[in-house]
């Protein structure tokens, strides 16, 4: 078989050997209590590490518009972070499946609002170095609620370690960030002090 990306199946089957279960050749039609408690282990962790806000999860710019009629903004059902650029002078949460203006404690936005939203992407959306991350972590995580065995724990701790530092290596590549990307460092940066000589 040729090499790829991990599979949701070789996720769970990774997360099964932690505890010494014999690995499952589909997810259809598997329906032991471990495959089941895999299943929402490898969910939960993969919300959690997508909640984080990586590139590869994040859009700038996304054009919301309220409803004609309420007013009101709906937002994407995968949507885990939805925020405003911080040089508009809104601030917004996500309240439901809405979004809810803080400041004049309201549902209803008069326009169209862009906004920066951190997505929960499937599973096969998902690039490699997550992918590894987040079916490590979960093994650790569904190995510890299991069989709960500290000689188990530290060897996978240190095993999730690497994958994220492996995924944090690939956040950073293919980003490139700069220092100017951000506003509050481009504003100290940008300082100006008129009545200040050089000396």
């Amino acid at each position: 078989m040729p090499l790829g990306f991990t599979s949701q199946l070789q996720a769970i089957n990774m997360m099964l050997g932690t505890i010494g279960t014999a690995p499952i050749n589909s997810l259809t039609g598997a329906n032991s209590a471990d495959v089941a408690m895999a299943k929402n282990v490898l969910d939960e962790i993969s919300v959690a590490v997508q909640s984080m806000r990586w590139h590869f999860n994040t859009e700038d710019d996304v054009e919301l518009t309220p409803n004609v009629t309420t007013k009101e903004i709906s937002i994407p059902s995968n949507a885990l972070l939805v925020d405003l650029d911080e040089t508009i002078k809104v601030d917004v949460a996500i309240r439901g499946n809405r979004l809810y203006d803080l400041k004049n404690k309201t549902y209803q936005f008069d326009g169209s609002v862009k906004v920066r939203i951190v997505y929960a992407l499937e599973w096969d959306l998902l690039p490699q170095p997550a992918r590894h991350y987040i079916a490590v972590r979960a093994a650790r995580v569904f190995q510890d609620r299991a069989v709960g065995s500290q000689l188990g724990h530290a060897f996978t701790s240190r095993d999730e370690f690497m994958a994220l530092a492996t995924l944090k290596d690939y956040d950073g590549e293919t980003a490139d960030r700069t220092i100017f990307d951000n506003y509050a460092t481009f504003r100290v940066i940008d300082r100006q002090y008129p009545h200040r000589g050089v000396y």
